[in-house]
């Protein structure tokens, strides 16, 4: 098990970087740079100026050599100005003497995220922030998403065929089938708009952020955990019916033993092992996938953030952001092939 978790998190470090490779060189390329110094300075300079903004700011320097600073791996960029030193490192204008003995390294690895060029703040105080929201959010959203996919799922699968089954198995794919955007607006419409007349719920969760309650914050709740629940339900209720169809439990319907028992103690926990990597890999659809959510809502978590990101053409947040969704990932499919493994004798053993 250690040489299988070893060589995993080898494999994950080797994606890591890849990934966040792409991602840099993506927002790097020169026409958001191009964006990002016109923002910050003004929509009408030159390209002469905006060459000047972007050199002062090390943004011309080659892209290895900006990836190696980001990581935190390659001393940071510094400019000799007229006013003073600037660098990567370095807080604000500085004489010489500071700069000498400022850090050299700054990134990533070190715990800098950057600074967010949109909120004017330290990108790692707001992605804790936002994730925290977010966190909130996916918390709720598994505790009423798993437990009725489960209950779902085992009830369709007990009796394959059945007109209960049937039913379930409909509702599995209408879940599934209707998009965030689509069931959100439902939702608003008849339980939270003035239209209809049902002010059941509040059409925002903007208020959750501080004080969630079951008024404010169901909606949004269940509007992704519907969405989710679908597909786990369907994999259980398939894992179900080839547990109830394998030889042992026709053995155990021979000697007797109740229909009851024989789902509680010997179908159930077989059937559970398939599903439970359905679920782990529902935390970073949750982490990614509430960006549409999030944005109806207007509940400003980590996919909130995304968007406001990649609109406002924020380099480092949006480059923190990936960070993250990818660290969950990967982390996430790592706990999910452990977990197979405790869980299924035959992969443990093979």
């Amino acid at each position: 098990m250690g040489l299988f978790i070893l060589r995993r998190s080898g494999v994950m470090i080797l994606t890591a970087l890849c990934l966040t490779f792409i991602v840099f060189f993506l927002t790097n390329l020169y026409p958001n740079l191009e964006k990002l110094a016109k923002t910050q300075g003004n929509f009408r300079m030159s390209d002469e100026a905006v060459e000047s903004w972007l050199g002062s700011h090390g943004y011309l320097q080659p892209l290895p050599v900006k990836y190696g600073q980001w990581l935190g791996v390659m001393p940071g960029w510094t400019h000799q100005g007229d006013d003073g030193v600037t660098g990567r490192c370095l807080r604000g204008t500085v004489t010489e003497e500071e700069a000498a003995q400022g850090r050299r390294f700054c990134g990533i690895l070190q715990g800098d995220w950057g600074y967010s060029t949109v909120f004017r703040d330290d990108v790692s105080g707001i992605i804790a922030t936002r994730l925290g929201l977010t966190a909130k959010l996916m918390f709720w959203v598994l505790v009423l998403m798993v437990p009725s996919a489960l209950l779902v799922g085992v009830l369709a699968g007990m009796r394959e065929g059945s007109p209960l089954d049937r039913t379930l198995s409909t509702f599995s794919i209408v879940t599934t089938a209707t998009p965030e955007y689509v069931s959100g607006v439902i939702f608003i419409a008849v339980f939270a708009s003035s239209t209809v007349g049902l002010k059941w719920f509040k059409g925002t969760a903007t208020s959750a952020m501080d004080s969630a309650n079951f008024e404010n914050f169901f909606l949004p709740v269940l509007t992704i955990a519907l969405y989710g629940m679908g597909y786990i339900a369907r994999m259980t209720r398939a894992s179900m019916t080839e547990v109830m169809t394998a030889q042992y439990i026709r053995t155990a319907r021979l000697k007797g033993v109740s229909f009851r028992n024989i789902v509680m103690k010997h179908a159930l926990r077989n059937a559970l092992i398939a599903p439970f990597t359905v679920i782990m890999l529902q935390f970073p659809w949750l982490l990614n996938g509430v960006v549409i959510v999030e944005t109806l809502f207007n509940y400003k978590g980590f996919g909130w953030t995304l968007v406001q990101a990649a609109g406002n053409n924020d380099i480092e947040l949006l480059l923190a952001v990936s960070v993250v969704s990818v660290i969950v990932v990967l982390t996430t499919q790592l706990i999910s092939d452990i977990g197979y493994v405790y869980l299924n004798p035959r992969i443990r053993i093979s």
